[in-house]
């Protein structure tokens, strides 16, 4: 018997399958596809240990970044003169609380949005944890600590105390420092923007301090009671 064998061209076999659905989501491969896919993968696979050794060995190699150089910065601190040596990206916050240890001066949100961080700097409020130490050369800073003294409170301090204006006390240092700011402002004429007249001298209301004050947070919501140990100071400063 003569039997009639043929090779199969693989080519023809894998490349056409049989009964092909008509589905297009159906995703038809080759076994010469299949292959190709599959070498490629193996390379890939070998390749990438060696390539993130490289990379590891040129990182190392180039050794760590150089560390910043210390600035010296002079400015006074409720009333005395300080000099220190501090990283570029210090904050004002960190230099009085960490070099200083005037810790008076509260970290809150470390972003200048709940004011806990208040200082007076020339003058001015500010929020100590936005502005960087090296910034005030030569300023004359008031923190919480050069107001008053437990024997000799500042009166914003004393009206504090007296109108309860604080329960968990966190914010106060920042609150007392803001409000002491406020009212020389006041004195001073500049407006806010609840200011009616800008040419006229602001009033000193519930609202205007309440609008001068919005920057200062307190989660204790001793709102009502700082607005009138404000107002009592006010009424005796007038």
């Amino acid at each position: 018997m003569n039997v009639n064998t043929k090779d199969t061209n693989t080519n023809d076999v894998d490349t056409e399958v049989a009964n092909r659905s008509d589905d297009p989501g159906d995703v038809t491969i080759s076994r010469r596809d299949l292959l190709i896919i599959g070498a490629a993968g193996a390379v890939s696979a070998a390749t990438l240990p060696s390539l993130a050794a490289a990379q590891n060995a040129a990182q190392n190699s180039a050794g760590p970044a150089p560390a910043l150089a210390p600035s010296k910065v002079s400015f006074k601190v409720n009333g005395k003169v300080h000099a220190l040596e501090l990283d570029t990206r210090t904050t004002l916050l960190d230099a009085l609380r960490e070099h200083l240890q005037l810790t008076g001066t509260k970290k809150g949100c470390d972003h200048g949005q709940c004011g806990a961080c208040t200082v007076i700097a020339d003058g001015r409020r500010i929020n100590s944890c936005l502005s960087l130490a090296v910034m005030h050369e030569g300023s004359s800073i008031t923190t919480i600590e050069g107001l008053g003294t437990p024997d000799k409170l500042h009166a914003m301090q004393a009206a504090f105390v007296k109108h309860d204006g604080y329960q968990c006390g966190y914010c106060t240092p920042g609150q007392i420092c803001s409000a002491v700011a406020v009212l020389d402002e006041i004195k001073q004429g500049i407006p806010s923007h609840v200011t009616a007249d800008l040419n006229a001298r602001p009033p000193l209301n519930a609202a205007e301090i309440r609008e001068r004050m919005s920057g200062n947070l307190c989660r204790c919501g001793a709102y009502s009671n700082i607005v009138d140990a404000i107002t009592e100071v006010a009424g005796r400063t007038a």
